[in-house]
């Protein structure tokens, strides 16, 4: 952590995202608290989701140019000029709460939405490029904690600035509520100059990407949004992390806009404060749950936090509406909140490790556009249910199958996630795993791991380190074992033997082309030493015509355990009660057509350093 914040404008950039997410919710606290105070019921929810509506709306509209320009120029550039546009839009908004022109100041709520489409692509590509990708996970659980409290903080100070402003004033429309709480626009106008100041002190770290300019005509028949909706199909890990946000956000959305009529219906609250209060208990969780996850995946990406967070969001939403107590209601919440920040924030770093460079801002503008498409449609039905007069135990318990159907999509299409997970949770007893060289896995593009072979849980330890699926190929003879077949084909195990592995290596040359991680142990078999063995041949007849790297590894801390072939010899490893420190070290990248006795010189290299350490 403290590494992270060292790290040049680091600081400015958090205290950017803070002051950006506070203004932003500041205004949308005072007209939805506007909102509460006058209706009730199913206006109150069905004006509740139109605020939330007209947040959403210029992410859906504004997915094209907010990825291009996130793409064509620099992101602290990018986030400059939204943040001057943030300065006067405040000012703007200050001027109507003065004047008591709340359908106008309602209306607002777009506008600071829209400058926030243009920020949000450029300040998640940023996070990259600031913290690189051996902190890629820690980056973004700070950047998801600190804009959190930053919502929290600002619904509990406009929340009750709100109130002590009320006091003691009669009202009776939103006219009289708008004009008495107008000096709150004075702290919306101080907190994006603040926001403007930090943005200037943003580092420019890489160069803008050289793009064609922007298409105008292809953007008005819409051929940009259905090329730029293909790009987003064309990773798969991408495109399932950004469903599995968008379900996430959109249930969020559907509570929070069911909530305040949930609190007067079962829990009978009509104060804001307290509603507000309860709300931001999910926030706190998922302040929790992000810092949680990015001290748990360290310098690495651990989607095996991925399925823990989803069967915790299912089980919190399924309890939810079954409580009456406000102080279980707000355990609930606090526990929606930890398991939505462990399932977010890995799927977040794997969004920015995978996309390329120069469609990062598209991807990330696409993630916002996809995200917001859920929400809005998520709301629109909570308004449509609202007019039907379903209750708002239904809608909850609704949100609830919805998030089910969504994490099992994601979870079952990620399939290393589950593999992490339920390896993580077999071996945490035993195996403390440390991962070095995590930068030097590319994200793209073809890659063959070679390294030694020295247990039955080689290819265990590498699916944990790497954040890439990996193909692995593995003994025929133990493939074919009928207890074992179905699992190894669910992850497209390629089986090898020695009398015929011509088709094997032609597999692996196809998947290489495809671009595709592949993990061969070229030393044939598990080692009955623990020494480094004779690295064989083969693999380089399996790289003919790819455009890769050989990603060389070593694993050391597993000789001696009871997966490996000297368990028998040495009982006293076995001991109850002693965890195993096993390293993955992933070396520098070597050209794809190199030789074997070149790649086991530089394995070799890389078990002396661990060794040394």
């Amino acid at each position: 952590m403290n590494s992270l914040f060292k790290k040049t404008g680091f600081f400015a950039f958090i205290a950017m995202i803070f002051l950006n997410a506070f203004v932003d919710l500041g205004h949308k606290i005072i007209i939805q608290n506007t909102v509460f105070k006058v209706y009730d019921g199913s206006t109150q929810v069905m004006l509740t989701a139109i605020v939330n509506g007209l947040i959403l709306l210029p992410f859906v509209l504004l997915f094209t140019p907010a990825g291009f320009l996130a793409d064509r120029f620099k992101k602290p550039t990018i986030m400059r000029w939204a943040a001057l546009f943030a300065v006067g839009i405040s000012l703007v908004i200050t001027a109507f709460y003065y004047l008591a022109w709340f359908k106008l100041a309602f209306a607002m709520t777009f506008l600071l939405a829209a400058q926030s489409a243009f920020y949000s692509p450029a300040k998640y590509g940023y996070i990259r490029e600031i913290a690189g990708n051996d902190h890629l996970t820690l980056a973004n659980g700070v950047v998801q904690s600190v804009t959190i409290v930053a919502i929290l903080l600002g619904m509990f100070v406009f929340s009750i600035l709100f109130e002590n402003a009320l006091t003691g004033d009669k009202f009776s429309s939103e006219q009289d509520i708008i004009r008495i709480i107008a000096p709150l626009g004075w702290l919306l106008v101080a907190g994006s100059l603040i926001e403007f100041y930090f943005a200037l002190r943003l580092p420019d770290i890489e160069p803008p990407i050289k793009n064609k300019p922007f298409d105008w005509q292809r953007y008005r028949t819409g051929k940009t949004l259905h090329t730029n909706f293909k790009l987003l199909r064309l990773n798969r890990i991408v495109w399932l992390a950004i469903v599995g946000l968008s379900v996430f956000w959109g249930v969020s959305q559907a509570v929070l806009a069911t909530f305040p009529a949930f609190a007067k219906e079962v829990l009978s609250i009509d104060n804001t404060i307290v509603i507000q209060g309860l709300l931001a208990c999910s926030g706190i969780g998922i302040v929790g749950g992000s810092l949680l996850a990015g001290k748990i995946s360290g310098r690495n990406i651990d989607s095996g936090l991925i399925p823990i967070g989803a069967l915790g969001m299912v089980m919190t939403l399924l309890f939810l509406p079954q409580f009456t107590s406000i102080s279980l209601f707000a355990i609930d919440m606090l526990a929606f909140g930890l398991f939505g920040g462990l399932f977010i924030v890995p799927l977040n770093a794997l969004i920015q490790f995978h996309a390329r460079a120069g469609q990062l801002g598209t991807i990330l503008a696409g993630n916002n556009w996809i995200q917001n498409v859920v929400m809005l449609a998520v709301l629109m039905l909570t308004i449509a249910f609202s007019l039907l007069n379903v209750s708002s135990q239904t809608l909850l318990h609704l949100m609830t199958v919805v998030t089910l159907m969504g994490a099992i999509y994601t979870v079952w299409g990620l399939p290393q996630s589950l593999i992490r997970y339920v390896l993580g949770s077999v071996f945490a007893s035993k195996y403390r795993i440390n991962i070095e060289g995590f930068e030097h896995m590319p994200s793209q593009g073809s890659v063959l791991l070679l390294g030694n072979h020295i247990s039955w849980l080689d290819w265990a330890m590498i699916q944990i380190a790497s954040p890439r699926p990996v193909l692995f190929v593995m003994d025929k003879d133990l493939y074919q074992q009928w207890y074992l077949k179905w699992f190894l084909d669910f992850f497209r195990v390629i089986p090898i033997s020695g009398a015929g592995s011509k088709n094997a290596l032609a597999t692996v040359n196809q998947h290489l082309k495809q671009g595709e991680v592949v993990c061969l142990f070229p030393e044939g078999s598990i080692s009955r030493d623990g020494q480094l063995a004779e690295f064989k041949q083969g693999f380089e007849r399996c790289v003919e015509n790819v455009d890769g790297i050989i990603l060389p590894f070593y694993l050391g801390g597993l000789w001696g355990s009871r997966f490996s072939r000297a368990s028998t010899k040495m009982p006293l490893l076995k001991q109850k009660g002693l965890r195993r420190n096993v390293t993955v070290a992933f070396g520098e990248p070597m050209p794809i057509h190199s030789q074997a006795m070149a790649v086991r010189d530089v394995v070799f290299d890389l078990s002396k350093a661990i060794v040394d350490k």
